[in-house]
């Protein structure tokens, strides 16, 4: 199946998606696979879980495993760092965002 072109574009936005939920609260993948596709970003583990892996070596958020119900869990939080970074990302995003928006087709 061929990969959309725009998909590459939407990645670096999920990574600030993440951060941002991370932030208000501790999170999960399949809580933020669903979060994601409710906003039109379907992805997959095979995508979420590298993301987040690498979100987590790179500092800006952290993890514990966590049972409830008998299931294990790992519940990820924005670190300062990650909100230090998603406050950027907003800002730039911002900036694009304007920019491309006053463009005509």
């Amino acid at each position: 199946m061929p990969v959309h072109p725009i998909r590459g574009i939407l990645l670096g936005f999920i990574r600030l998606q993440i951060l941002h939920h991370a932030g208000q609260e501790p999170v999960y993948g399949a809580w933020l696979m669903g979060e994601l596709r409710r906003h039109g970003c379907a992805v997959g583990p095979g995508t979420l879980y590298p993301m987040l892996h690498a979100l987590e070596r790179a500092g800006f958020i952290d993890s514990r495993l966590e049972v409830a119900e008998g299931r294990r869990r790992r519940l990820y939080r924005t670190t300062k760092a990650g909100a230090q970074v998603l406050r950027e990302g907003r800002r730039r995003a911002q900036e694009l965002l304007v920019e491309i928006g006053q463009g005509g087709e």
